[in-house]
């Protein structure tokens, strides 16, 4: 089979604006492989439903529009900003409209981090939790939304300034110094207490915790009421799974490992669980975004979110951008893993979803979806649909190359090799003896007595590894697995969205940010 020439493929490093506000180059993006590629190439491109992808992108573009185009916008925002006005005008007629707007105007390109193929996949929901807008016995446990004290770089943020990652969120003490913001313990313990934060209160910490992880919630007060909540801001602590710390301590297997188990633990737990939350550094708080039944909960971006077709995302990405993504998801059962080839919108985000090719699904609302996201903490490829009119070849030759070695004329080279400064000859190396073919590979893992040694045989496995790290590295993927998923699944409990989702990010089952909670792997 003849191969296709590659076509210029960019390996880039750089830095970004927390919040997704990139400088002039449209493809600075920290610690990302991007590689154009063909519509063709895209497994179970032709077979998804564009036009369902089309509904959820013009939501998009209804906040893109709304938002005047400035300098301070970089370039993929004033380019999305450009195709959407033209998205404003009549849908596509069908899927088959719909997949000719996406391949007239986007050129696909594989992302993923650096030095890695698969990016790493999970799920997040909306839970829906009984609760009350005044504490009494039955309904004690608090969320807060944002704290009026909370500084990021010692400053007052922005509605949108909290940043999933390299954040430096704190307060100032007593003392006016500028210290790290209370962590869960403290939140817990009351640190909060008497300042009026409170949106409403719960029944069990195991739902404000569930809630944090997902990042949004529905909670029915004691009327009837349902008050809807989302991500807002965070504390500034990288997500820890709870489940982790339970299968390090031996009180839960692994193999037992799920939500349902940890509320059971905590429950016939009462006196330990707190301690256990309290290895969860990280807080999420929330704003009320709404007093409705209806709909699905709102995302980062201002948008209510898609069941199936939105997505949380690192903030380095802008809202708006559609990402192909492909990978075998058990989305039926746990047993069962199924093709996945999906066209999806980065919509949210969290404070544990952190990377170039890292992703939340959102999977509705209810128990049906709570159990289709807590399967989900698995590798993909993604691939990140950028405007056509932003130049991937021109940006790449504008990249900076390394620092050229000083060139050494040849004949200069060749006559000092062997001499000192004063002219001297000096000692060349000794040779290395020659040992025939046969006899090197006879004694290939073998001790003076003839047998095989460990240490031979570890040494002939670092051969063949060192042989296949020489190999190029490939860089068509999304980022691999991670260590702050959340816990909603064995190993690494939680899961969420963190700027739109909750404590899910990350290796572990946590939330993401809607900005939600701590949105995590689980």
């Amino acid at each position: 089979m003849a191969l296709r020439p590659r076509l210029h493929a960019l390996t880039i490093m750089g830095w970004i604006a927390a919040c997704g506000v990139a400088g002039a180059d449209p493809l600075q993006l920290p610690d990302s492989a991007l590689e154009p590629v063909h519509w063709s190439e895209l497994e179970g491109w032709g077979e998804d439903d564009h036009l369902a992808a089309f509904a959820t992108y013009q939501a998009s573009c209804q906040v893109v529009r709304r938002t005047p185009r400035t300098q301070d916008h970089g370039p993929i925002y004033r380019a999305l900003w450009e195709l959407c006005r033209q998205a404003s005008g009549e849908p596509p007629r069908d899927a088959a409209a719909a997949r000719t707007f996406f391949e007239q105007n986007f050129t696909p390109v594989r992302i993923a981090r650096l030095g890695e193929v698969e990016g790493f996949l999970t799920g997040y929901y909306e839970p829906i939790v009984q609760g009350s807008r005044f504490p009494n016995p039955e309904f004690h446990i608090p969320l807060y939304r944002r704290p009026p004290d909370l500084l990021v770089a010692g400053r007052m943020p922005g509605k949108h300034e909290i940043p999933n990652k390299n954040a430096s969120i704190g307060r100032h003490d007593e003392a006016n110094r500028l210290v790290p913001y209370y962590d869960r313990g403290a939140i817990d313990a009351g640190a909060l207490d008497g300042r009026k934060l409170e949106i409403c209160w719960l029944k069990d910490p195991f739902d404000a915790l569930a809630v944090q992880i997902e990042g949004s919630a529905r909670v029915i007060l004691e009327d009837g009421t349902p008050l809807r909540i989302g991500y807002d801001s965070h504390n500034g602590y990288a997500y820890s799974s709870i489940g982790r710390v339970l299968i390090e301590r031996n009180l839960i297997p692994r193999e037992e490992m799920s939500m349902q188990r940890i509320r059971d633990w905590m429950t016939a737990h009462p006196e330990e669980a707190p301690k256990i939350r309290a290895t969860n550094r990280s807080y999420v708080f929330f704003r009320i975004t709404g007093l409705s039944n209806d709909g699905e909960p709102i995302g980062a971006q201002g948008v209510p979110l898609t069941p199936g077709r939105s997505i949380a995302v690192d903030r380095l990405h802008e809202y708006g951008i559609p990402f192909f993504i492909a990978a075998a998801l058990p989305i039926e059962s746990t047993k069962l893993a199924s093709a996945f080839h999906r066209l999806m919108i980065a919509q949210d985000t969290g404070s544990a979803i952190v990377g170039p090719a890292r992703a939340d699904l959102y999977w509705g609302a209810g128990d049906d979806a709570a159990r289709v996201a807590g399967r989900i903490r698995h590798p993909g490829r993604f691939v990140m649909l950028l405007p056509r009119e932003l130049d991937m070849v021109v940006a790449g030759k504008e990249m900076p190359l390394p620092v050229p070695k000083p060139q050494v004329p040849e004949a200069e080279a060749k006559g000092d090799i062997g001499k000192k400064d004063n002219g001297k000859e000096m000692p060349l190396p000794v040779p290395k003896p020659q040992i025939p073919e046969v006899e090197a590979k006879g004694d290939i893992g073998k001790k003076d007595n003839g047998k095989t040694g460990p240490d031979a045989r570890r040494a002939e496995d670092g051969g063949h590894t060192a042989q296949r790290a020489r190999r190029p590295a490939v860089t068509t993927g999304a980022s691999g697995a991670h260590a702050g998923r959340c816990f909603r699944h064995a190993g690494c409990v939680g899961s969420g969205r963190a700027a739109g989702r909750g404590d899910r990010a990350a290796g572990e089952t946590a939330a993401r940010p809607r900005p939600r909670g701590n949105r995590c792997p689980a």
